[in-house]
């Protein structure tokens, strides 16, 4: 699986860049109150897909992060506890002869 995960970025990587290459233009993005922002084509793309991807990464790992903390508590509370065997005592012999 972390192959998968591991192609997946690295062709997203390669794709990224040969846009990038083939893109290198400015471009202006108008702000608000008439405020204008110059700026290359492909940090724009990165900062629009870094906006929409960090928020639900970080979603999806507080969620992971709390779920395995949830199941690590409900299993030590079924996980039987440890017997004492200092404190066992030995019942007396009953009594008679065979």
């Amino acid at each position: 699986m972390s192959f998968l995960k591991t192609l997946f970025w690295v062709i997203l990587l390669v794709g990224f860049t040969v846009f990038a290459i083939n893109n290198w233009q400015p471009v202006s993005v108008k702000l608000w109150g008439g405020m204008w922002l110059d700026t290359k084509l492909p940090a724009l793309i990165g900062v629009a897909f870094l906006l929409g991807y960090l928020p639900l990464w970080f979603w999806h790992k507080s969620a992971s992060w709390r779920f395995k903390r949830r199941i690590a508590t409900l299993e030590s509370s079924v996980r039987p506890a440890p017997l004492d065997m200092s404190r066992e005592t030995v019942p007396p012999p009953v009594g008679g002869s065979l």
